[in-house]
Order: C-alpha cells, then structure tokens, then sequence
C-alpha cells in the first residue's frame, strides 16, 4: 500500500443533488458529524493530503482546514470531479470515493491497494462503484485527457482504458444518500444544521 505521503484523499461532492432539492451533500450531518468531515476523518491516517471536489459553498470547506477544488470544465458530471481532483493531486496515487457514501471504513483502501497494478475500482453487494476507486495519478490525468478529447464522459469506460482491477468486497453495501429516504433511514439531518 503506498505511504501516507504518497497518497491523497479525493472526495467527490461537486454534485447538484437534483433528487435531494439541491442540498448539499458533504454538509449533510450522521451522528453528529458532515458527511465530508467524517469520510476525511475516516481515512486520515492512511491518507497525508484530503482534497474535496466541490463547485459552491467553498469557504465552508476552508473554514475545517480543507482544500476545495472546483471542475475545470462544468457540467461534465463526475468525469469532471475526477479532472479537478487529479490536476489538483501532487501524490502519485489518488483514492476517491463519493461524499453520499453511507458505509466506508478505514478496511476499503488496503482492499484496493492490494492489486498492486495501475489501481483498482470497488465492486460491493450493488455492484460496481466506479467512483470508490484508487488510481495511480499519472495514468489516470492521462487517461483523463483522452476521454475529455473524445468527449466520453463515462467514469466506467475511463477505469476500463486503464485497465484497473475490480476488487469484489463480499457482504459490504456502501449505500448512498440521493433521496429523502436515504437521508431518513441513514439518520440524516439538514445541511443547515452542519
């Protein structure tokens, strides 16, 4: 696994939550905690550098000692969080993962980590996750750069250029905050409150 000087945290919340009114999900509290607070906090011992891949309320990640980054190119949905997070990383490996993330432990890097190739993406009980993944940064801006040039957007088709490993976590179910019922069973309450 690469040393914590090595590696930096990449978490992907520029989205516009369309399903959830529009709230801001990195802001979103779970036992009393911002769901990009807690995803930092979870992975900071593994993890030298957190960057945030987030398009508004920047001073608010400024303000918890965290860097924001906004896309370079809009509107290109995740593939361009990606972008952001990638021009941004000065560490040779990038692990990202979502911000409406439910369940991730500090288990889920080491699990990637141990391909050993040119990165691994994150399978669970769902299926496919493509934006839990861990990417090695000069292949991945690489690989970046001649998706944007094709005009292909697809997180997925990018991962399969790169040849990246899939890395089955049996029993696990990440679970994700889109809608009013996510954030009801997950025990959310409103951004506001963060």
């Amino acid at each position: 696994m690469p040393g914590r000087a090595e590696l930096t945290l990449g978490i992907l919340a520029g989205g516009r939550a369309t399903r959830l009114a529009g709230r801001d999900k990195a802001w979103l509290v779970r036992e009393g905690m911002p769901q990009v607070l807690r995803h930092a906090q979870t992975f900071a011992a593994d993890c030298g550098t957190v960057l945030v891949s987030a398009n508004r309320n920047l001073s608010r990640y400024a303000a918890h000692g965290l860097c924001a980054v906004t896309d370079r190119q809009p509107d290109l949905g995740p593939l361009g969080g990606l972008d952001a997070l990638a021009a941004a990383c000065a560490t040779p490996w990038l692990f990202t993962l979502p911000v409406d993330l439910v369940m991730a432990d500090a288990s889920l890097l080491p699990a990637l980590a141990a391909t050993n190739g040119q990165g691994a993406v994150a399978q669970d009980d769902e299926g496919l996750q493509p934006l839990v993944a861990l990417y090695r940064v000069e292949a991945l801006r690489a690989s970046l750069a001649d998706a944007l040039a094709a005009d292909a957007y697809s997180v997925r088709g990018m991962q399969a250029a790169l040849g990246m490993a899939t890395v089955r976590l049996e029993g696990r179910r990440f679970g994700n905050l889109n809608t009013p019922a996510d954030l009801l069973m997950a025990g959310c309450k409103d951004t506001d409150q963060a």
